[in-house]
């Protein structure tokens, strides 16, 4: 009986010692990046319109679907895609939260989160999380949704799914740091920095990049040491778009329309075009060095968002899962 005990754990230690994804990252293997999240969204139009159906999902460790948003009272609609999703994400090991809010969230989410309506609306979306599989939810809120009822609601919310079993995790912005209590953020599992659109077409008096280097690096600074939150709960989003200002510029595009449409821009952050337009985007070797940054300073990635990464070589997804297998 000995025997066969110490051979079934040597031949468990060379399985786990061996189990790779497809794109080269031994995720279970003691001391080799251990716990690093690499955090992708995936919008729920694309999930719903099948989009999303051949993603790699061996290629990250978390998916968060955005936006899963309720009606004025607080109910839910049922979303469509859902359970094929999660289901295949869940057999690559893949955990998926349901992302609430978003950048343009409804402006009724202030009074679900008063203090009339919160507990109720606390226990549907927790019924949400339990009843379509998601291991948890994600708190997207930003701006003026971040208001006095914002740490009471996700410390409400965190308590419940934590009874379930279920994570709780958020997207912050350094430029709505003040309006985050300490209290509401040691509520979270993990916290993932929206480390982009410092400028873009809404502030066209001011081109240039939506997210530099070095607003990561203060990004990075300002919630690890101004807020001191520990690096393993820390992950630097980047970007799979870019921004357009002048003559010819599109507002907005998709890193894999940027690559397809002008060769070699993979391999820089800004494409002049003709009339004097010019794009602003992370190309590789950019992205290549956030998450050098992430892998000494944090404790993932996140990214924004999956389907506009492009295939193949030229794929950011690509860049930076080789990085982090590369990393000593």
């Amino acid at each position: 009986m000995k025997n066969r005990f110490w051979i079934a754990v040597l031949f468990i230690v060379v399985i786990l010692g061996v189990q790779k994804s497809s794109a080269g990252i031994t995720l279970t293997v003691p001391g080799k990046n251990p716990g690093f999240k690499i955090i992708g969204y995936l919008l729920q139009s694309d999930i719903a319109a099948g989009n999303a159906a051949n993603f790699d999902f061996t290629r990250i460790t978390h998916l968060n679907v955005a936006f899963i948003n309720p009606d004025q009272n607080g109910n839910f609609p049922v979303f469509s895609g859902l359970s094929t999703i999660i289901a295949t994400a869940h057999q690559k090991n893949v955990k998926v939260m349901a992302s609430i809010g978003g950048g343009s969230a409804p402006a009724y989410y202030a009074t679900l989160l008063a203090d009339s309506s919160r507990n109720d609306f606390i226990k549907k979306l927790v019924e949400v999380a339990v009843t379509n599989g998601f291991d948890g939810v994600d708190v997207d809120l930003e701006s003026t949704r971040i208001d006095n009822n914002y740490e009471n609601f996700v410390t409400g919310l965190a308590a419940a799914l934590k009874l379930k079993g279920k994570m709780i995790t958020a997207a912050v912005a350094t430029a709505y740091g003040t309006q985050y209590t300490d209290k509401a953020l040691s509520q979270f599992d993990f916290i993932n920095i929206m480390s982009y659109d410092k400028t873009g077409p809404w502030n066209l008096s001011n081109p240039g990049q939506d997210a530099p280097y070095d607003m990561a690096v203060d990004d990075l600074t300002y919630w690890s040491t101004t807020r001191g939150i520990k690096k393993d709960k820390l992950n630097l989003g980047v970007p799979f778009y870019g921004y357009g200002f002048g003559t010819n510029a599109p507002s907005s595009i998709s890193f894999k329309n940027l690559v397809a449409q002008y060769p070699g821009a993979e391999n820089t952050d800004q494409v002049t075009l003709p009339g004097g337009g010019i794009i602003y985007y992370n190309g590789i070797p950019t992205i290549k060095s956030k998450v050098q940054l992430a892998l000494q300073k944090a404790g993932g990635v996140m990214m924004w968002q999956l389907l506009q990464d492009t295939t193949g070589d030229l794929s950011l997804l690509h860049a930076i899962n080789a990085t982090i297998a590369g990393h000593n």
